[in-house]
């Protein structure tokens, strides 16, 4: 290997550009830059301001922290439908007045008084969400209107009642162990707040209502479209701002025991600050509870250092006033740019060494080209697109997917009739049958199902066991291929890439880096795990005649493997193949006891050399339109077969492509051989001169029918 290629493949493999784009990618990584000035902010002021972070000043920054906290996460929920919220100071302070009123002036029973602060905040929040959700009122003056009516009721009320409020006080215990007692050595307040936090992240994160809200945020037309009720939504955040709001007060009465001119004044401001420094997003669909939380304890470590610092109140305010600016604007870029940042780092290619490509037109060689297949009959033209994979049960019937999301059966044997079989949506892609006779189909971007004779469809798996040092999700299937069933029953299924969907397989192909993976599922468990983890595009897929092992494809290295998962090797892989002339992709049994390969596409020498110049493939994909990057010659069709030691016996060209560009599976039946294309349109048929005329794959699998 050259110094140069030397230096392009550690730098490949071990500089972690495709990590990058990873880590740019999640939706966390909003919460990087906040976090980090917190950890920034606890540390500068710790260092500078004796007792900042002693245990006393932290009890108190608890009880602070659990009721601003509610209002940042109050108004957390409306930014995430897309609205805002300036009420929530008012509808605090009136929480506050009222649930002192009614502790020290009429003595109500603390549950009583909390019950009618709750129903309270209900009312304030039902007033907005009426007039903004339903109404469909602009959310900033419906609010500020809100806020200034809100605030001049606190004011009449506080007037009237402010003697006769000052002058009592409660000796309830309930009262004074909400407002002071601890759990655990942890504030009352501070335990109500985590909980509702963590029953808010439940909803946001893990249920269909959280869901829906982000939904509405982010695109409120599209989510009327997808049969959301908007209007409601948008209702039950401000009602959930109300009720958070009231309660917060209520917490800051029990705290504090009395009320002022000033108070809740100037926290709309506040609130707002810490959800935009905490990353949620002014537009709408951005936000969480961890967002809510980072930012509020940002705010308040920053006002409490302020004004330990000795620095007056209308300062603090204007700095946080600057603050507020300083993070909508970092927003906006960021979310400008965040998606152009991301094209250009998150493609990554790697560094591919592909052993040279055999010759395919001098005298001797097993791939010596033909047109053998330029004359199959053809099945079903026009009446199906993108049959990927092909497959034929006892009875004759053939079976095959198509891209709009149905299996489509051709009666045999003639298969001049059809019908479509069952819906199941996505593009359906490899396909076997199991010992009962059920059709399992592989579907891209959505898992493993399994289609029942009767033609029931059941899902058995969209997911695998999560990597633990891995930085992609990989728990999700992004791109199952093909699958095949091993006598015991377990299902072994291919998925080409964790990075990418089945509509970005070029770019994948640019990349070429060992993002694929084999997955086994167990129909006994209800289990799956990943088998063989980095490959590089696993395909196709077939069990071996001992029971024991499996023939699988990696597409980019152009490669055939076999992997042992039963027997005295267990767990080994030796490869079959290192070097075809093109890209594998199905593989199936033949009557022979041998295998049939299809090639996808034919390899090149500027697309092979582009493979050891990982830099120039980048700059490529930066500044190339992708229908001009370099492409495997997807126009010629070719079938090979091959046996156990790897020895090529027999092929079939389509030169051109006139028939059969792009095969992607083939399928031999009673003396015929299907072929089908992720991009054709119809699905092929050749005469085998020399093959089992009465040989049927699902017999040979399973055994004759009784």
């Amino acid at each position: 290997m050259a110094s140069s290629d030397t230096i392009a493949y550690l730098r490949s493999r071990y500089l972690p550009d495709h990590l990058i784009g990873e880590i740019l990618s999640k939706r966390w990584v909003d919460n990087a830059i906040p976090f980090s000035a917190l950890v920034l902010t606890i540390v500068i002021l710790g260092s500078i301001i004796p007792d900042f972070l002693s245990l006393s000043s932290l009890s108190d920054l608890a009880r602070q922290f659990a009721e601003f906290g509610l209002v940042v996460l109050a108004l957390t929920v409306v930014m995430i439908s897309g609205g805002i919220d300036l009420s929530v100071a008012s509808v605090f302070s009136l929480a506050v007045l009222f649930s002192l009123i009614g502790v020290n002036v009429y003595e109500l029973p603390i549950p009583v008084v909390l019950a009618g602060i709750l129903v309270m905040g209900i009312c304030c929040g039902a007033i907005n969400g009426l007039l903004v959700g339903y109404l469909r009122l602009r959310a900033f003056l419906t609010t500020l209107v809100s806020l200034i009516i809100f605030r001049s009721i606190y004011e009449i009320v506080f007037v009237k009642m402010s003697t006769s409020m000052m002058s009592g006080f409660s000796m309830s215990d309930l009262w004074l162990f909400i407002g002071e007692g601890t759990v655990f050595g942890v504030p009352t307040s501070l335990v109500i707040t985590l909980v509702i936090a963590l029953a808010w992240h439940l909803v946001l994160s893990r249920m269909r209502p959280g869901w829906r809200l982000t939904a509405v945020g982010g695109a409120r037309r599209s989510a009327f479209n997808a049969g959301i009720d908007v209007r409601f939504m948008v209702f039950l955040t401000y009602v959930a701002s109300g009720t958070m709001c009231a309660l917060a007060g209520f917490l800051f009465a029990a705290r504090l025991g009395s009320t002022g001119s000033d108070t809740g004044v100037g926290l709309e401001v506040q609130a707002l600050t810490a959800a935009v420094l905490g990353g949620t997003a002014i537009g709408g669909g951005r936000g969480s509870v961890a967002k809510a939380i980072i930012g509020s304890l940002l705010v308040l470590m920053l006002t409490n250092g302020l004004i330990n610092l000795g620095i007056s109140g209308p300062i603090t305010s204007t700095i946080l006033g600057v603050i507020l600016l300083t993070a909508v604007f970092v927003d906006m870029r960021w979310q400008k740019h965040r998606h152009r940042i991301l094209a250009k780092v998150y493609v990554s290619p790697a560094y591919l060494s592909l052993p040279p490509a055999p010759k395919v037109d001098a005298p001797g060689s097993p791939y010596v080209l033909n047109d053998r297949l330029r004359s199959v009959e053809i099945i079903g033209l026009g009446q199906i697109e993108g049959p990927e994979d092909v497959i034929l049960d006892c009875d004759d019937n053939l079976y095959c997917g198509t891209r709009h999301g149905d299996i489509v059966r051709f009666f045999g044997p003639d298969h001049k009739r059809s019908e479509v079989f069952a819906h199941i949506g996505g593009h359906p892609l490899g396909m076997a049958f199991d010992r009962s006779g059920n059709l399992l189909v592989c579907i891209g971007g959505m898992g493993l199902f399994q289609v029942a004779p009767d033609r029931t469809v059941t899902k058995l798996t969209d997911e695998t066991n999560r990597s633990w040092t891995s930085v992609v999700d990989d728990s999700r299937l992004r791109l199952a291929d093909d699958v095949d069933v091993a006598p015991d029953g377990r299902i072994y299924f291919s998925e080409a890439t964790i990075r990418y969907e089945q509509e970005d397989w070029a770019t994948d192909a640019l990349e070429s880096r060992a993002s694929g993976r084999m997955i086994c599922y167990d129909p006994k468990t209800g289990k799956t795990h990943t088998e063989i983890p980095k490959l590089v595009f696993a395909n196709g897929v077939t069990m071996c005649p001992d029971g024991q092992s499996f023939m699988f494809a990696e597409s980019w290295t152009c490669s055939i493997s076999r992997y042992w998962f039963d027997g005295p090797k267990k767990g080994k892989t030796e490869r079959v193949i290192s070097s075809l002339p093109g890209y594998p992709d199905n593989i199936n049994r033949s009557s022979d006891g041998n295998y049939w390969l299809a090639l996808l596409g034919m390899r090149g020498p500027a697309l092979d050399l582009a493979m050891r110049m990982p830099g120039f493939r980048k700059r490529m994909a930066r500044r190339v339109a992708p229908d001009q990057w370099l492409y495997p010659n997807i126009n010629t069709g070719c079938v090979v077969k091959f046996n156990e030691k790897g020895e090529i016996l027999d092929n079939l060209w389509d030169l051109g492509g006139r028939n059969h560009p792009m095969i992607t599976s083939m399928r031999e039946h009673r003396g015929w051989l299907y072929l089908g294309g992720v991009s054709n349109n119809r699905i092929g048929r050749y005469k085998l001169p020399d093959a089992d005329p009465n040989w049927c794959a699902q017999d040979a699998y399973w055994g004759p029918r009784k």
